[in-house]
This record gives structure tokens, sequence and C-alpha cells, in this order.
């Protein structure tokens, strides 16, 4: 990171050096920093009254962190215990939201990158609300109902405190799903003595969740994508497109895509990718990924037109649009230099943060259309704001309804991106513009509310 730091404007030099020393060991949350840090300096020199109330440093610390132990009992009777973390980074455009994710990699530092990168993801939905980030080391791969509902319950004895429709609102995110959200949602309407539906997104839709929710992160990306290279004088029509993952947000970006004429030839797993020349079968990919929990390779044994390439990752296969849907920093330099010299025409990250420094780099060096995830993958906690209105509100909106706000509010938040980079002097550069709209969004409500 010395290399970098060097390479940063000296307006935002001290704050990132002060961020180095307060989370030495945090890789994840140093690199969130430093391009957010790049991206505003020319804000901060256009508006010296931000440096002098001190918005940067204020704003690369939590409001409030949260860490705790979960323990709960497995179904053989053996106590396990898990790490808990909830980051509550800024509450300055409304209550804290954010996802939860139980994985193994889940730590501090991937926790705060996250609730850092929400700060700006959140502002620029102009919806009013915060930016955090929470979840748990624990696994639920492989764990029955009963091990994940006792999990959950433990998991919840400890955040409720900290949570509230008014406080802290948190939403699903990897390995948290329908079912999680259900046994963390009931727990906690269990301790409060209080059904508060607005304090939890991602809700089944029979009770108080939102058409579309599921969907909206995929189709957010797609809609970003759309948006973006129709300011170009071109569509997705007819476009070759690959996707990594397999989850939520892989499934969504490629049925989405299908639907506006695009050809998703690829998915992947932690094992591999495979790649269909035919276009990917979503009701296969479905029952392999979501039904079967099998691995990726199952779906490639039941298709003749797809093939299985075991340890590696989607980026050598030529392609016009490229989804990063996994994970962070799942595609590097080296993948970068594959796409653009096969020829890739615009990289939509529908993860968070999932092109490493190196990559970003490669792919604005080479003119090539790169939206970044805070901006390209609003889509999920958008439409949870979407869900936050219906359940203030007691109103159950359609499914159709649901999905032009969404494409609509994604316009938005394209539109924003845009102009900002155009009036920071960097046109088509999504990363500067995305960075600097949703800073100065946070920005100007920090200084009005003073020194906090």
């Amino acid at each position: 990171m010395t290399e970098t730091f060097a390479a940063l404007p000296e307006a935002v030099r001290s704050t990132f050096a002060t961020v180095l020393a307060r989370n030495p060991h945090e890789p994840e949350f140093q690199q969130a920093v430093h391009e957010v840090l790049d991206s505003v300096a020319p804000v901060i020199e256009r508006h010296p009254a931000f440096a002098e109330l001190g918005i940067l440093e204020r704003i690369v610390e939590p409001e409030r962190q949260i860490m705790f132990r979960v323990p709960w009992v497995d179904d053989a009777g053996t106590v396990r215990v898990n790490r808990g973390f909830r980051i509550q980074f800024s509450s300055v455009l409304g209550p804290y939201k954010g996802g939860l994710r139980f994985h193994p990699t889940v730590n501090a530092s991937i926790v705060k990158f996250l609730g850092f990168e929400q700060i700006f993801k959140n502002a620029l939905t102009g919806q009013g609300i915060g930016g955090a980030k929470g979840g748990s080391d624990f696994d639920p791969h492989g764990r029955s109902d009963a091990e994940i509902m006792r999990f959950c319950q433990s998991f919840m004895n400890e955040l409720y405190r900290h949570l509230g429709e008014h406080t802290d609102v948190p939403a699903g995110d990897i390995g948290v799903g329908a079912r999680e959200i259900g046994y963390l949602f009931g727990q906690y309407r269990r301790i409060t003595n209080r059904h508060e539906s607005g304090m939890f997104t991602g809700k089944g839709v029979q009770w108080g969740g939102a058409e579309v929710r599921t969907e909206a992160t995929g189709y957010g990306a797609v809609f970003f994508a759309e948006a973006m290279l129709g300011v170009a004088g071109e569509s997705l029509e007819g476009r070759r497109v690959s996707v990594s993952g397999s989850g939520n947000v892989a499934v969504y970006a490629i049925a989405k895509a299908q639907q506006l004429g695009a050809v998703p030839v690829t998915a992947s797993d932690s094992s591999g990718y495979v790649v269909d020349d035919a276009g990917i079968d979503l009701g296969l990919l479905r029952q392999v990924k979501e039904t079967e929990r099998a691995r990726i390779a199952e779906y490639a044994a039941r298709r003749p037109s797809a093939r299985f390439v075991p340890d590696a990752r989607p980026w050598e296969v030529p392609v016009d649009v490229a989804f990063p849907c996994a994970t962070q920093n799942e595609l590097d330099e080296m993948d970068a230099q594959a796409l653009i010299a096969n020829g890739v025409r615009a990289v939509v990250e529908g993860a968070n943060m999932p092109s490493t420094p190196g990559a970003i780099a490669a792919f604005r060096s080479a003119g090539v259309l790169f939206a970044p995830g805070k901006a390209a993958n609003a889509g999920g906690v958008a439409t949870s704001a979407l869900e936050m209105s219906q359940n203030a509100s007691r109103q159950r909106w359609t499914f159709a309804d649901s999905e032009a706000k969404l494409r609509q509010i994604m316009r938005d938040v394209h539109d924003a991106a845009f102009d900002a980079a155009e009036r920071y002097g960097r046109p088509g550069d999504y990363v500067v513009g995305a960075n600097s709209a949703g800073f100065e969004r946070v920005a100007y409500a920090m200084a009005a509310q003073g020194v906090i």
C-alpha cells in the first residue's frame, strides 16, 4: 500500500495515513478508503469548508463498532462459538442501512470495507438511509435449519439492542437469505415485543417484504449497464455477457440480461466456472445451485452445450460485457487484461468491490466503460428502502410497480455519477463520479448537522 499512498493527492494524504495507522491489519478497508479518497480530492479542493470541518477525518471513522460472541449448540449437542459484527458507519442521511453476511471470511476488515462502501452507495440512491454492515464468521452451508435457527437467535440476542426502524435496519447479504432473515426477525420480535416491520428488509413477501427485493441487486446492475451503454448510443441487445457467481445477484443479473436481449454465457462458484455458448439455461442453473445446492460442475454435466473449467474464473472468456457478481477482489489485473484483449466493452460490478485497484486502473486506461459496485449494485439497498416505505405506510406495491421504481432509481444513480464525473473534470469516469456524488451528499449533511 506504500506506493498507492504516495500516489494520493496532497489534500487527502494525511487522512489516509491516519487510516493506515489505526487499521494496520485491515487491507480490504484500506483499499476501499483509498479508492474513495483518491476520487474525492477534487471535491475537497473545491469545497475548503469540508476540510475545515474535518469531514474526511470523521467519515473514515465508524460512528459505532460492535463486536460480540455468538454461542450456539449444534445438532450433536456441541457448543459452538462464532464472532458477530455490526459496523454502524454513518447515520447522517438516515437510519443505518446495510446487510448482514454469514461467511467464514467475515472479519473486522471485511465488515468495515462493506460498511464504508455502503455510506456512498446509499447516498447515491437518494433514499435517506445511512451506511452500515454486519455479519458473522458462521458458515450456514451444510447446517440444518434447526442449527441455523439457533445461531440466528443467539446472534440477535446481542444485536437487537442496537437495531430499530429509526436506528439501524439490516438486510441480507452472502449467506443470509429469506430463511435467515425470518429467524432473525422472529427473535427480534420475541425479545422486543414489537412487530416492527420496517426494522429488517428482505423479508418474505407474505409477511411484509417487497416485490423485486430478491431480484433487485442483479436487476439493478443490469439496469445500470443499460443506462451506461445508452449514453454511448448502445444497448445490451445481442451482447455476449459473462457473469461470475451463481448466487442471488448472479442469477438475477443473468435473468434480466436475457430479458433485455443479451446472451449470458458464464456462471461460477468457488470450484470453477461453466461456459455455455448457447446461453445459460437459467432454470437448470437454479435447479443445481438453489434447489440441490450442488457444485457448478453439475450444470455442465447436464448441459451438452456447456463445459466446466475447474479452479478458474470466467474472465478469460471473450465477451462484450462482464458482470463480476461473486465477491470482493475476484477480478485482478491479469483478468482485466484478458478481458481487454478479448474486446470487452463494459464491466459492471454486481458485487461489492470485486475488482482490484490494478484491474480498475487497467479498465480506465483502456477506455473500457467501468461501473463501480457502489453505483451499479445499489439496486438491492434501494429496494430495501422501498420496502421500508411500504412497511411505514402499510402499503403493498405490485411487482411491476416496484420494478419500475427500481429502474428509475438506477437511472438516477447513473445520472448522478455521470454528472459528477463531468463536474469534476473526469467525463465518463464512473468511479470518480459515483464517489464524488455520494460524498457530496454526505458531506453537506455532515456540515449542516455540526461536529458530531
